[in-house]
């Protein structure tokens, strides 16, 4: 998943076209897009969508509110085709145990196959960094997100123009992620939507830091996301050499195009790379 389209769930006009916008995925938000007297209609339009929506569509995952409010949008969310849910605000891997709780009931109320609905914790406080090692092995958790916007205002935090201020934060939630062993985490949204090239250089930054796809708050973001996140054919030809050459070498280290000395972590990346 490159990109992931964030689509607020009480429009349904930009509902009905985000599916054509070339994101990988979309997140139908039922949370902060959505204002606390239109929830309930908002849960419902979604839900309608869903059943609607046919065959060839992109992942689609929705973001929950937090707390009761969130197990309420579970219960009308979890149909066939929905990929997984966004919790927002988790902070304790004991909120998304009683998460999975509801969604075990709402998947067998569906028809919707036990266990196939993942959950993708977004993470917005000190206290769910600090938690993310925790959060990250709790029940159904496939990918974490961090949700910038808050955990700014929780740490009082102001960023410079490279955004060192949350490079802790983001790195522990890559770390955590991995000790995890699970995908590594999508990276937050950038809210300036018509600076891209700002967004090419934040994108790239985030993607060296271990980060594999990107949130997007609008379209445009989309195609400078994906860019970023697709490998190039140079280094994919370049992978496919250093994965040819270790298994003919037969040892556990060997000498790439560049004559560089590489090992089996170095070729494990590559095979990722290819995947």
């Amino acid at each position: 998943m490159r990109s992931a389209l964030y689509v607020p769930g009480d429009q349904p006009e930009k509902l009905a076209k985000a599916l054509g916008r070339g994101a990988d995925s979309l997140i139908v938000d039922l949370e902060d897009a959505v204002l606390p007297v239109h929830k309930e209609a908002a849960r419902a339009a979604v839900a309608a969508w869903l059943r609607g929506l046919g065959p060839d569509t992109p992942e689609i995952y929705v973001r929950i509110n937090p707390g009761a409010a969130g197990h309420d949008d579970l219960r009308a969310v979890a149909l066939p085709g929905v990929r997984g849910v966004c919790v927002a605000k988790t902070e304790s891997a004991a909120e998304l145990e009683a998460v999975d709780a509801v969604l075990t009931a709402a998947e067998a109320a569906q028809g919707v196959p036990g266990g196939s609905i993942v959950v993708c914790p977004l993470l917005e406080s000190a206290t769910a960094i600090l938690a993310a090692p925790e959060i990250a092995r709790a029940p159904r958790v496939a990918r974490l997100q961090i949700g910038e916007a808050d955990l700014r205002a929780d740490l009082g935090v102001e960023t410079g123009p490279d955004e060192r201020e949350l490079l802790w934060a983001r790195s522990q939630v890559v770390l955590a992620s991995a000790a995890a062993r699970l995908v590594p985490p999508i990276a937050p949204v950038s809210t300036d939507f018509r600076d891209l090239d700002a967004l090419r250089v934040s994108t790239l930054a985030l993607k060296r830091l271990g980060f594999r796809g990107r949130a997007c708050i609008h379209p445009a973001q989309v195609a400078v996301v994906n860019e970023v996140f697709t490998p190039s054919e140079e280094e994919l030809d370049r992978a496919r050499d250093l994965i040819a050459r270790f298994e003919a070498s037969g040892s556990g280290v060997v000498t790439d195009a560049r004559g560089q000395m590489v090992d089996e972590a170095v070729v494990r990346a590559a095979r990722r790379l290819l995947s």
